[in-house]
């Protein structure tokens, strides 16, 4: 299959349509525009709907009545968005109905800027959500990648009847690469719904009884089995959905966690590294929820440090050091502020960790 060469929101949002979504409801907020955009005259094409929403708050719970009833729901904002999002996300968890959201996220708090971030990492991991609720969080490195986690994270949403979260930046969202796009899956009509979603809300004509979809469940002991029945469901994507890649580990001094944008960055770093003699190595985490932890057993005993690499003030780092499980000294190299450090930067501030703990 050829490659053609998109931006990365319009592939984002091109891959959503392939992946068979029905609905998308927006909001403008940058660095994302392009995505609502480019779904308001291509959505329609697919035979989807395209609906912009008065505001986040409005687009998330739109999404969580159209999935309610089976459609294929995708939604995407930045990192404020996401903020109100935050209520919506937990209810359509609480409910087990399956939307996916992008959050092409740039620097913070608050409004912030419009330049790329990572700062959102306790957001999506943590949640702002009330209550017992876990949602799958995957954070591509390219659009590439990101292409295929949107096309796939419908199936994941479905499976486990969960919201799933992917992670980008404002970065990947406004730059172009050259993208394979996969094939496209039709948008399911009532009566498939009525066969693979027999909880949906479709009308007692597709089926026998009457479904309700709802989150309020006023008996303690009804409550708590539900939760319990959820956190079965977050137990079994602990073993599943865990993805990571791995490069240069076999002896390594110094080794570097990253993802997204950050990891291409530690990359280049990694080949400056070698230049000068150190030999470093990189463990990319994909989900950041469930967090892998398995990577850091590949680790060898050359490694001296581990040096959490993050567009934030250190939000992962907590994760890392939990993997590392006190095994090797954990770093951090950070900036914030929409800063994106160059990977001489980075080799320098790597070069500093390593003779600290050296003690030299």
């Amino acid at each position: 299959m050829s490659k053609v060469l998109m931006k990365g929101n319009e592939a984002f949002a091109e891959a959503a349509i392939r992946a068979g979504c029905s609905c998308y409801f927006g909001y403008p907020i940058t660095p994302q525009n392009e995505i609502p955009e480019y779904m308001s005259h291509e959505l329609a094409k697919a035979g989807g709907k395209f609906i912009q929403a008065e505001s986040e708050l409005a687009a998330v719970n739109m999404a969580y009545g159209a999935a309610a009833s089976g459609g294929r729901a995708f939604i995407s904002t930045s990192s404020p968005g996401l903020a109100l999002m935050q209520e919506g996300l937990g209810f359509t968890a609480s409910c087990e109905v399956p939307i996916v959201a992008l959050n092409v996220s740039r620097g913070g708090p608050g409004v912030g800027g419009i330049q790329p971030g990572q700062a959102d990492y306790f957001q999506v991991t943590r949640g702002g959500y009330n209550g017992d609720v876990r949602i799958p969080v995957f954070a591509p490195s390219g659009i590439q990648e990101c292409v295929d986690l949107i096309y796939s994270a419908f199936d994941i949403a479905e499976e486990y009847r969960n919201p799933v979260v992917i992670f980008a930046d404002g970065m990947m969202g406004q730059m172009m690469e050259p993208v394979e796009l996969p094939p496209k899956k039709p948008i399911a009509d009532d009566a498939e719904i009525a066969r693979t979603k027999p909880w949906a809300i479709t009308g007692t004509d597709a089926h026998e009884g009457r479904n309700v979809v709802f989150s309020l469940r006023l008996q303690p002991d009804v409550l708590e089995a539900h939760v319990e029945h959820m956190f079965e469901k977050y137990a079994r994507a602990e073993r599943e959905l865990v993805r990571y890649s791995t490069s240069n580990l076999e002896g390594a001094e110094i080794v570097f966690v990253a993802f997204g944008t950050m990891s291409r960055l530690c990359a280049e770093a990694i080949e400056l590294l070698a230049e000068k003699g150190v030999k470093a190595g990189l463990i990319r985490p994909i989900s950041l929820w469930p967090f892998p932890d398995a990577a850091f057993d590949e680790i060898g005993p050359e490694a001296k440090v581990l040096i959490s690499t993050e567009l934030s003030m250190g939000q992962m780092i907590q994760d890392v050091k939990n993997a590392a499980a006190g095994r090797w000294p954990v770093r951090l190299i950070s900036r914030t502020g929409g800063v994106v450090p160059s990977s001489l930067e980075i080799v320098d501030r790597a070069l500093k960790h390593l003779q600290e703990v050296q003690g030299k």
